[in-house]
């Protein structure tokens, strides 16, 4: 059998799936149910039917509580938060430092008026809902980095609640102390923390004069929680979440909702058990504590954060929460290749020109892999004519043919795979660089080209978006055209033709690709023309 045809095989079809798998996301599957254990046994998991009546229940409640209710703000220099004094939920959680779009002022909010109907931040006793008017008592935010506190309390159904929220203000955790008592009886059971949103990915365009919010395919908002039994779990589909919840019974070591850029999390102080699902275009999480008997009076702790995916920012929380910062299989690639770009832009202030030095400082790395590829492919290209001509004389033997061709390898000292392997050992670097890329907030909102030139036209002014008049894209397939010139024939016509096309097949594949991704692998793609001009011109010399 043709070695290099079966390589070839493998390698279009990998490349026509993930192709594929990037225009048409397949949706995420729930993971298995895992059993669960003895000390969350008091916690019943929610059905379907369960976690439809249960946002049916808080969209009642939480709209009249937020027309009768009174806004209580906190004001850090990290961001802003409005709480409701009916129960104590956020209606509002705004990132000073980070706006909507580049083309807009506006300010990132972790929290839109459709989320508020579930009460993120909201607490649950025993699945009940402590919604009540709350009197509060808040402290000014002073230089200390302790911050300040807020305290509600509040009685409901003759259970009087005492929540404590302590802000910081250069961190983006807020901790929680809820204390519980009740003259009628003990109170036993489970406290859940509720977090909910409608997106954290969407992103505001301006459309014929207008703003307008458009959604990212590589961007998708999904919840998320990591345990110790399964790791980093996440789900993204909508539907999928309503018919099975994502489920984990214990050992939870934060859960919520998040996106690409950002995570709203519960960091519980116990073994805790989450549940994520969807409704009313939703995601909502529960993680979901047992109360606290010691202390003589039921009391619960937890940590939120709710904020960018900085390495930095994550590092600030317990240590687990960087495992919210997540880049794939490769991940231990990407990560000191992201780090590799932030160096880089430290020092040019431009994050598409440290996206090229780094793209050109691993070419440098890979050139002696790169090199003998085409080197491999050169031989080949020499050897191409006595192919085509075994082919044609052997065509209606095909056993005959793979004998002649092996021997006539052998004899030219020609690996028909040595042009492959090494392009298949670099793929792990690229598609480390490419999660990389795709995943790091830093490219959020990063300026490469601000302007087209000599204009006050917005062009790539973010490197996670893309480029609005599609010049890279097309200026990418022209270099993967290019390379196909520069590289041997095929001996097979049909070989030849699908690789001929594949270039106008990556083009339209990265038309909506982020520009940050499109810069790498143009510029990947003019360093491997220049390396296949300089391997010829030294075999003409």
């Amino acid at each position: 059998m043709d070695t290099k045809r079966v390589i070839i095989a493998v390698v279009l079809c990998v490349a026509v799936m993930y192709g594929w798998n990037l225009l048409f996301p397949p949706p995420e599957r729930a993971p298995a149910p895992v059993e669960e254990t003895e000390t969350q046994e008091s916690a019943p998991a929610p059905t379907p039917d369960h976690a439809e009546e249960y946002v049916e229940f808080l969209g009642d409640v939480a709209a009249a509580d937020t027309a009768q209710g009174r806004e209580i703000e906190v004001d850090t220099p990290l961001y802003h938060a409005v709480f409701n004094s009916q129960g104590g939920y956020l209606t509002h959680f705004q990132l000073k430092d980070y706006t909507k779009s580049v083309e807009t002022d506006s300010l990132f909010d972790m929290v839109d008026e459709s989320s508020v109907v579930a009460a993120p931040m909201g607490v649950l006793v025993n699945d009940e809902a402590t919604w009540a008017e709350y009197s509060w008592d808040q402290g000014e935010l002073g230089e200390s980095s302790q911050g300040t506190t807020l305290t509600f309390t509040g009685t409901k159904d003759g259970m009087t609640l005492v929540r404590t929220l302590t802000f910081s203000q250069d961190t983006y955790l807020i901790t929680e102390e809820l204390d519980l008592t009740d003259r009628s009886g003990p109170i036993e059971g489970d406290v859940a923390f509720v977090l909910a949103s409608r997106t954290l990915s969407a992103k505001e365009v301006m459309v014929d004069g207008e703003v307008t919010e458009e959604q990212s395919r590589y961007d998708m908002t999904r919840v998320a929680v990591f345990s110790d039994s399964a790791g980093l779990e996440d789900d993204s589909d909508k539907g999928d979440l309503e018919d099975e919840p994502l489920e984990v019974p214990g050992e939870v070591y934060w859960g919520g909702v998040q996106s690409n850029y950002f995570l709203m999390a519960v960091i519980p102080d116990q073994n805790a058990r989450f549940v994520g699902y969807s409704a009313n275009d939703l995601f909502i999480t529960r993680t979901e504590v047992l109360l606290n008997q010691d202390s003589g009076e039921p009391s619960a702790t937890c940590t939120y954060y709710l904020g960018p995916k900085e390495e930095d920012t994550l590092a600030q929380g317990p240590e687990i929460l960087s495992a919210a910062r997540d880049f794939g299989w490769f991940d231990f690639i990407a990560k000191p290749m992201m780090w590799g770009i932030n160096f880089f832009n430290d020092y040019v202030k431009n994050y598409g020109l440290a996206i090229i030095i780094m793209t050109v400082l691993i070419k440098i790395v890979l050139w002696p892999l790169s090199q003998k590829s085409y080197k491999s492919m050169n031989k080949m290209k020499q050897i191409q004519p006595l192919i085509t001509k075994l082919r044609e004389k052997y065509k209606d033997d095909r056993q005959k043919m793979n004998e002649e061709l092996m021997g006539l390898y052998k004899t030219y000292k020609v690996n028909p795979a040595g042009g492959c392997i090494p392009m298949i050992l670099q793929i792990p670097v690229f598609i480390g660089l490419y999660q990389a890329l795709l995943n790091a907030i830093e490219l959020r909102h990063a300026v490469f080209i601000p302007h087209v030139p000599f204009t006050d036209i917005i062009w790539l002014a973010d490197l996670s978006a893309r480029d609005p008049f599609y010049v890279t894209p097309i200026i990418m397939g022209a270099t993967m055209f290019i390379q196909q010139r520069l590289s041997p024939s095929m001996g097979d016509p049909t070989q030849a033709k699908i690789m001929m096309i594949m270039p106008i097949v990556f083009t339209f594949i990265f038309l909506n690709f982020p520009a940050g991704l499109v810069i790498y692998w143009l510029t990947n793609n003019v360093l491997s023309i220049v390396q296949q001009k300089m391997l010829l011109r030294s075999k003409k010399d």
